[in-house]
């Protein structure tokens, strides 16, 4: 199998609402598509979602570096039949991790060309991710978000997730008024659902110990992300004069972040995101550090993901046994049009089934593509 070609779309949809968190406010997806083709015509389909303050990337510049970088390794290779326990560390060993400097890590780059060609390879020998990642549970329950916002939607989005019966809820906190919109949940969904906090880096060390000893009472499952990315040692300190259990995000990157983490005692659990990991195989190899390591799993997602990131996730999420909680698969939930021909969104109680078609096992409508996407780059 020969890849002969490939198209990068950058994608603008539209969300039904905008969301807000305290790095961030967006109100359209603007991920980055992928396709690769073969010579004989199949194609594949990843996706990566660039954010300056996780992994350096711009959009402008993670399109660049998969022009310019990472489709001259695979445009022309030839590829033996598949093996699915060896194909990760094939496209590895081809597509390796790698950093500009020390502040951009082009892993949402890498991630949309590994997933392109995962899709491909496994498309083109008629076996479903599955096959690689075989699945330990064939139904994934995911969490519900309800984000920064002022009291009176923060109290509707609970009454929201209290009525489709969510049992895992992430709220976004960028402040210590936030405590009134914590209690205000937890009031709504009682005391058996299970509350977890993100602060997106919003405090420093002594505003957080100020907001985590306000949310003690409230029995708050962890908090991701209190302090910005930086010295572990801080995550550390505050870990010991916490009794709520702290979660690295944007601190956990890459397999060294973890490292340096477990090393420090920093945290509780790493929030593990394909694009920010650098795609399927990264995220399971910082998985199964942190599984040695005694540090729980969250697999998370980013805002605005479409289908194939949803799925990318569907399919890790079922494999990994051990994580404690799941986040994607928002779809049109928040996008106003999401590329698949098939529903990829969760059902009641946040619960979704396993995929098991060719490859990502999904569909991916190009017409769709072509609608959103704001600029079009064809690599030869």
């Amino acid at each position: 199998m020969k890849i002969s070609s490939a198209c990068i779309y950058a994608l603008n949809i539209p969300f039904i609402e905008s969301f807000r968190h305290s790095l961030s406010a967006r109100n359209h997806s603007d991920s980055i598509i992928v396709k690769i083709t073969t010579k004989s015509g199949i194609s594949g389909f990843g996706e990566g979602v660039p954010r300056p303050y996780v992994t350096g990337e711009t959009r402008d510049a993670s399109i660049a570096h998969i022009r310019n970088e990472l489709l001259p390794r695979i445009i022309g290779t030839e590829w033996d039949a598949i093996t699915p326990k060896q194909v990760f560390a094939d496209i590895s060993n081809i597509l390796p991790c790698t950093a500009s400097d020390k502040t951009v890590v082009w892993n949402a780059s890498r991630c949309a060309v590994e997933l392109a060609l995962i899709d491909c390879l496994c498309r083109s020998a008629g076996l479903s991710i599955n096959e690689i990642l075989p699945p330990a549970s064939q139904t994934v329950t995911y969490s519900a978000v309800i984000g920064t916002d002022n009291t009176a939607r923060v109290e509707k989005s609970a009454q929201r997730c209290r009525t489709a019966g969510f049992k895992y809820i992430k709220m976004k906190v960028s402040g210590v008024k936030d405590v009134e919109h914590v209690a205000i949940v937890r009031d709504v969904l009682g005391p058996s659902v299970s509350i977890r906090l993100d602060a997106n880096a919003a405090f420093n060390p002594d505003t957080a110990r100020q907001f985590l000893k306000s949310v003690e009472k409230y029995d708050i499952a962890c908090i991701e992300q209190p302090l910005p990315r930086g010295a572990p040692a801080e995550l550390a300190a505050l870990r010991s004069s916490s009794s709520i259990p702290l979660m690295a995000d944007e601190s956990v990157v890459t397999i060294q972040d973890a490292r340096e983490l477990a090393e420090n005692n920093a945290v509780d659990y790493f929030n593990l995101r394909i694009s920010k990991c650098g795609g399927l195989h990264n995220t399971v190899a910082i998985a199964d550090f942190a599984r040695s390591a005694g540090i729980g799993i969250q697999l998370g997602c980013q805002v605005g993901e479409t289908a194939i990131l949803s799925a990318a996730g569907r399919h890790i999420a079922s494999y990994l046994l051990d994580l404690r909680f799941v986040e994607g698969s928002y779809s049109t939930y928040l996008l106003a049009e999401d590329i698949s021909e098939e529903d990829i969104v969760f059902g009641p109680a946040g619960i979704a089934p396993i995929l098991a078609g060719a490859g990502l096992g999904i569909t991916v409508r190009e017409d769709v593509l072509a609608k959103y996407a704001e600029n079009t780059t064809l690599v030869n």
